[in-house]
């Protein structure tokens, strides 16, 4: 949001007016256009023409319309009439996860395929104007963020040519009955109401050793602090309460945390920016081979992927 868009629709200031279609008008280009600079940006580190790419996988809780925004980027990055698309839409905060686990199977299944993993969220559809009654939408607007974020994937790398850093090892996706109602996200004409539940740190607190615990044991691992953490920052108090339960050293949500003070919780797009992070720490000397990538979302649904530090 900003004062060029409030000027140019100065409705959006009125509580309760219809702006759906106003809001659309500003999201749907919006977004693309963000993905489109992330992914070339990603496409020239790769160092491979955007050829290669065989399928795109894009991400994105901010835009409707047909047809999807997975076509409106394909196109703009000049890739392949042919190449396979899929679209994963309104998944909120494990939607990065989801596109992760998605383009993996795809890269398994698939011999010699480049995946374009692609979100891009923005704030739009869900801004309201201020109001005294609402005090803690002022949470909200401190806390979430716009942006985008994109990554290749793939198997049997190029050596010489391509980079890889981490290994997508394995992946579970679960949801936890009868929780359908603590994130809740509702269209209307006014744009999409979200309200979280006041018990949503608590449930994930409650489930997520026993989650962390079947993705390790695919590698045979047990203790939690010889992992290293990529994990969602959907807020300053799901990092407390995951930190705790597991007991983790300090240091060990480090990306996690300056993910959220430098960029805010930014729905799907933010475990890819703490997985850049992570990047970094991994070169360093003595990092741990093995890590967890999770984010928590509606449903409520937790993403999980086993990694390898390559």
């Amino acid at each position: 949001m900003s004062k060029e868009i409030l000027d140019q629709y100065p409705e959006l200031t009125t509580e309760g007016s219809p702006t759906i279609k106003q809001r659309l008008e500003i999201a749907n280009p919006a977004v693309v256009e963000m993905a489109k600079e992330a992914s070339l940006a990603c496409i020239k580190e790769w160092g491979r023409p955007a050829d290669d790419i065989t399928h795109v996988v894009y991400v994105s809780s901010s835009e409707i319309r047909l047809p999807g925004g997975d076509l409106y980027l394909a196109t703009e990055l000049g890739l392949r009439s042919d190449v396979g698309r899929v679209m994963l839409y309104f998944l909120g905060c494990y939607g990065g996860v989801t596109g992760l686990r998605v383009a993996k199977d795809i890269a398994e299944n698939n011999p010699g395929s480049r995946v374009l993993l692609a979100t891009s969220e923005t704030t739009i559809l869900g801004f309201r104007p201020p109001s005294k009654a609402r005090p803690y939408d002022l949470v909200g607007a401190a806390l979430f963020g716009d942006g985008a974020a994109a990554v290749i994937i793939g198997a049997d790398p190029i050596i010489g040519t391509e980079s890889p850093f981490m290994e997508l090892n394995y992946a579970v996706q679960q949801f936890l009955p009868g929780t359908n109602n603590v994130i809740d996200g509702r269209l209307s004409e006014e744009g999409i109401n979200f309200r979280l539940g006041r018990d949503l740190p608590q449930k994930i607190e409650d489930n997520i050793e026993a989650f962390c615990k079947k993705l390790m044991a695919k590698a045979g691992l047990g203790d939690f602090n010889d992992l290293f953490w990529a994990v969602h920052p959907g807020g300053p108090a799901i990092l407390n309460r995951l930190e705790s339960t597991l007991k983790l050293k300090p240091g060990k949500l480090e990306c996690s945390r300056r993910t959220l003070m430098d960029f805010g919780n930014v729905s799907s797009n933010t475990i890819l920016y703490v997985m850049e992070y992570m990047r970094e720490e991994l070169q360093k000397e003595g990092g741990e081979e093995w890590g967890l990538a999770l984010a928590f979302g509606p449903g409520i649904t937790f993403e999980g992927i086993l990694v390898r530090s390559l």
